[in-house]
């Protein structure tokens, strides 16, 4: 039998509620993480092409073959069944999570297209093909106008969700009563609800990432350090807020930038999806695991962002934003321009097989 690693994220899933799952679906990552305790994995355009780029021998005879199969396909057509593909590949490997956790836990994350986020019927069309790729899909929808709209229906119908694109706490509060009703309309129609496990993200890094870009735009004078905090207290918040309420969405942090995004969740009933880069540095640092989601953050920093960011309070506050606002806050639009950009970059790699640069000597 081979010997359990034990490691600060082991150590974690063994003496607290809180999971972890890896940022990327490739396989020598997804891996590694699983042997130190992961029960999922997340994936996204960015990440899919650098996984892509990173395993590419592994994949040119699939991408060669793909061409070759379907003589009328686009270049997008070819793109979006090795993107598939890709995820397939990984939620294979989380299979036997998937059925130990009776299928609460052990899912691979799959994003739908970045460019639907305007488009309810899209979003959803596109979730439901992915939702029958694998037995242990999970569907990444974005937590935007169009998106919200969608997830009632789509929970209705058996698509387990993961809500992202989201950075607020009233995005995941509208992703979790998005998903009650339709975990209730299932109930109501005496489908099972029992192997869904519906999650919402917060992208804490990408929170705080925004929370800089406006400080430094609108010359906010605050101590650097209170820009490291701004995502954790969102998360913190909404929290609570979930506890309070009884929400059956879990919700998961996202998009790492500092030890905080780790350290300052432990304990809590939630997920966390990390980086490969940022498991190995959690795994080799001294940083003593010990449960800290109940340990409000520093009430002064808190204040001073709140008084000072007005993006800060539409982030923090229950009804900070309307549904109708979500897709024009700034880390919004700044990820899906990131997305957007980075599934052209796929496509692009796809085109090079299918259409050789000619002035290229090979």
């Amino acid at each position: 039998m081979v010997e359990r690693i034990k490691s600060p994220l082991y150590e974690m899933t063994m003496a607290t509620p809180t999971r972890f799952w890896n940022d990327s679906c490739s396989v020598e990552e997804l891996t590694y993480a699983i042997e130190n305790g992961a029960v999922g994995a997340t994936s996204n355009p960015t990440i899919t092409l650098n996984v892509l780029k990173k395993e590419m021998p592994s994949w040119l005879e699939p991408i060669h073959n793909t061409i070759a199969d379907n003589p009328t396909w686009s270049e997008i057509q070819v793109g979006w069944r090795i993107f598939e593909e890709l995820a397939v590949t990984g939620a294979r490997l989380l299979l036997p999570v998937f059925e130990r956790e009776k299928g609460k836990m052990g899912r691979l994350s799959i994003q739908t297209d970045p460019a639907l986020y305007r488009n309810s019927e899209g979003i959803l069309e596109q979730a439901e093909r992915f939702n029958r790729l694998n037995p242990n899909m999970q569907v990444k929808v974005p937590a935007t106008r169009a998106g919200i709209a969608m997830i009632e229906e789509a929970t209705y119908r058996g698509i387990n969700i993961n809500a992202t694109v989201s950075f607020t706490v009233p995005q995941v509060i509208a992703v979790a009563e998005a998903v009650e009703r339709g975990l209730r309309r299932r109930e109501a129609a005496g489908l099972d609800v029992a192997r869904m496990g519906p999650v919402a993200t917060m992208m804490v890094g990408r929170t705080d990432d925004w929370m800089k870009v406006v400080a430094k735009r609108d010359s906010v004078d605050l101590p650097a350090e209170y820009l490291e905090w701004p995502g954790v207290a969102c998360f913190k918040n909404a929290y609570q807020i979930f506890m309070e309420r009884g929400y059956r969405t879990r919700l998961l942090a996202a998009a790492y930038r500092n030890f905080y995004h780790w350290t300052e969740f432990i304990g809590g009933d939630v997920s966390m999806t990390m980086p490969h880069e940022w498991q190995l540095k959690f795994n080799a640092s001294d940083t003593p695991v010990v449960p800290r989601m109940d340990q409000p953050v520093d009430p002064a920093i808190v204040q001073a962002l709140y008084s000072k960011i007005p993006d800060f309070r539409r982030a923090y506050d229950v009804e900070g934003m309307p549904v109708d606002d979500f897709d024009t806050f700034g880390a919004t639009v700044r990820t899906l321009r990131s997305f957007i950009a980075s599934w052209h970059d796929f496509v692009a790699l796809i085109r090079d097989f299918m259409l050789p640069d000619p002035d290229v000597k090979r």
